[in-house]
């Protein structure tokens, strides 16, 4: 699928894309093409003379393969974004962006969040983009509130977890739910830091390469600043991940724990009506109590006696709480 967009009084105007002789009667700042055909990359190419980068090549995580200018002219960039699923774990998708002929071409696998909230954003908000620039330093601005977003989100899910670790009674079926929990939280967490880690370099580059304008420039550095603070709250949200992890563990530790105490308690209870039953099962012909008419009364009360004293001591000591 290939989406275009044009420029109208500072504002993106998507122009509907059926066949190549749609796409040869408009003037984009923008070709989006999502999961696109041979045939659609054949009429990007034979149009703008752009050749869009293969599947394999834009999962290479060398930064010469993921930034770089071509013969041409033309610079290539690859971003990881991400999508998130409330059902299911966050996804990272990598999209292709080539800068030509005062035009940005994006390549992904899958329709993106944040694409479609800057193209809603635009149609919004008029003199918000004046040129192809503006639209990717506003898909990594769009990407930081993004992830931004999801910050917010961990946080929020971390609160409840934290309500559920510190509470009185904390079972092993709360701390399995709790484990898949802190499990998907990092694993989010680690993404975001991933993909912002990423856009920080692709920012960096267009720094670098002198293309952008001096507002350009500025809301580039902001991006980066904004990537910055997030980086503190990725690093402050792994610790707490740590912590509620290990508290976790602790109480899982403690569970068990637990019910090994049981088994040893009982196993020592029981040892001394063991011992009084093994010497009354003693095959000697001469025992004292042996033609005693209340011997085996007299036994089963000995052995019971001698389980309950242990119970009563370790109770007394505070061993069965």
């Amino acid at each position: 699928m290939i989406n275009v967009f044009e420029l109208q009084n500072g504002r993106l105007n998507q122009v509907p894309i059926d066949s190549k002789s749609d796409l040869e009667n408009v003037a984009p700042i923008w070709v989006d093409m999502t999961d696109p055909t041979e045939e659609e990359r054949s009429w990007v190419k034979s149009i703008y003379d752009v050749t869009m980068p293969d599947e394999d090549d834009v999962k290479d995580i060398e930064a010469s393969a993921r930034y770089y200018e071509a013969e041409n002219g033309d610079l290539h960039l690859r971003t990881d974004f991400r999508i998130d699923d409330d059902e299911g774990p966050s996804q990272t998708v990598t999209v292709a962006f080539i800068l030509a002929r005062n035009m940005l071409f994006s390549m992904h696998a899958e329709d993106l969040p944040v694409f479609r909230l800057v193209r809603m954003r635009a149609r919004s908000r008029p003199g918000s983009i004046t040129d192809y620039k503006d639209v990717l330093l506003d898909l990594y601005a769009t990407d930081a509130e993004y992830s931004a977003d999801a910050l917010e989100g961990i946080y929020r899910n971390l609160e409840e977890v934290s309500g559920k670790v510190l509470q009185e009674e904390f079972t092993d079926q709360d701390a399995a739910a709790t484990l898949s929990t802190i499990a998907k939280e990092e694993d989010l967490n680690g993404r975001i830091r991933r993909t912002m880690m990423d856009t920080r370099r692709a920012v960096s580059f267009l720094m670098r390469g002198r293309l952008l304008d001096s507002d350009q420039f500025e809301e580039a550095r902001q991006i980066l600043r904004d990537i910055e603070s997030l980086d503190g709250h990725t690093s402050f949200l792994f610790e707490k991940i740590n912590f509620l992890m290990d508290a976790t563990v602790g109480f899982i530790n403690i569970n068990q724990n637990k019910i090994i105490k049981i088994f040893s308690v009982a196993s020592v209870a029981f040892l001394p009506p063991t011992l009084i039953a093994s010497i009354y099962g003693m095959n000697f012909r001469i025992l004292p109590e042996l033609s005693w008419d209340f011997g085996y009364p007299f036994a089963l009360v000995l052995m019971l006696l001698s389980a309950l004293a242990p119970f009563w001591y370790f109770r007394r000591r505070g061993w069965l709480k």
